[in-house]
């Protein structure tokens, strides 16, 4: 039992370790192909940037939900908005108290609610089918096109360090094509360790698949998000903190739900709709409530967001 429980939680710590660097060098690769092909650096940040920080829910979402349980594809993405929003952006506001972009919140911020409501409005038959997964990418289709107009509209953006590169540099080695390869093998690695080391610990002790997705899985995959907004804080670089915690809960739904809902139908338990859906939607309409009402979110409210956090998975137990 002992020696089951640790070599699960190596595999466990192996799949967040791979996670991880797969997507911070899918990021890296994904951009610089972008823009070696001519497309502008603001249009790069907002979509090719922002899609790929979202690969590791993404990927362990359509590997759980073809290979393991479709609860934990479901679990997975309620979990990751939780926590980006409780862990992640409380983790950086404590450390940072960071000021609000009003700009960011009026065009991003709508997108972020209509996508918690439209996965609460979708689920409330018990079932994401493949009509759900359809609207949600079309969803995603328009809040891409928005974005794209709007990067076109502003001229260029700053990016992330690791992605900055010069835009007249039109030359691309085949490097960067074997990172991005690598990349998704890691990602595909990760995916298959974060879900057998979660389950195997968590499991050993009777917590179910959801509780499983909702919990350590959600977690391993928001580590990205959570590296980033951390780093940026400290650089003292809110924008980019925030941005990177509303532009993951948008995708994470609009992406990752509606493209596994496609594969996979998601059954939701009524459970689901009647505790972690609304507490996914609460925790949306009190970041949006922080960043309208205030010119920065403080410790405080940063103290607060985590506490919000923790009893969430407090009540999760069993």
């Amino acid at each position: 039992m002992a020696e089951s429980l640790l070599v699960d939680g190596v595999v466990l710590v192996a799949g967040i370790l791979l996670l991880y660097v797969g997507a911070e060098l899918l990021v890296s690769a994904a951009s610089a192909l972008a823009l070696s092909h001519g497309i502008k650096a603001a249009t790069v940040g907002v979509t090719v940037v922002a899609f790929a920080t979202t690969a590791p829910e993404l990927f362990v979402s359509t590997v759980g939900g073809i290979t393991a349980d479709d609860s934990i594809a479901l679990g997975n993405i309620v979990g990751s908005n939780i926590a980006n929003i409780g862990l992640v952006l409380g983790t950086a506001a404590v450390l940072r108290p960071m000021e609000v972009d009003k700009t960011l919140l009026y065009q991003h911020g709508p997108f972020m609610l209509a996508a918690a409501l439209a996965l609460v409005g979708l689920s409330l038959d018990g079932e994401l089918a493949a009509v759900d997964g359809t609207i949600l990418l079309l969803m995603l289709a328009g809040f891409t096109g928005y974005l794209y107009y709007q990067s076109q509209q502003e001229g260029d953006v700053k990016l992330p360090e690791d992605v900055e590169m010069d835009d007249d540099d039109t030359t691309t080695g085949l490097r960067e094509y074997a990172v991005l390869v690598g990349a998704i093998v890691l990602l595909l690695a990760g995916s298959r360790s974060l879900i057998s080391g979660g389950r195997g610990v968590l499991s050993a002790f009777g917590f179910s698949d959801l509780f499983i997705g909702l919990t350590i899985i959600a977690f391993g995959t928001s580590v990205p998000e959570l590296a980033t907004s951390v780093v940026s804080a400290l650089r003292d670089e809110a924008d980019f903190s925030i941005g990177n915690v509303v532009g993951s809960n948008i995708y994470n739904v609009l992406a990752v739900i509606g493209f596994v809902a496609i594969l996979v139908p998601i059954t939701v338990q009524p459970g689901t709709i009647g505790f972690e859906l609304p507490v996914m939607l609460g925790f949306t309409f009190v970041a949006l409530g922080l960043m309208a009402l205030g010119d920065s979110i403080t410790r405080i409210e940063g103290v607060g967001l985590i506490g919000g956090y923790v009893g969430f998975v407090y009540f999760l137990l069993p």
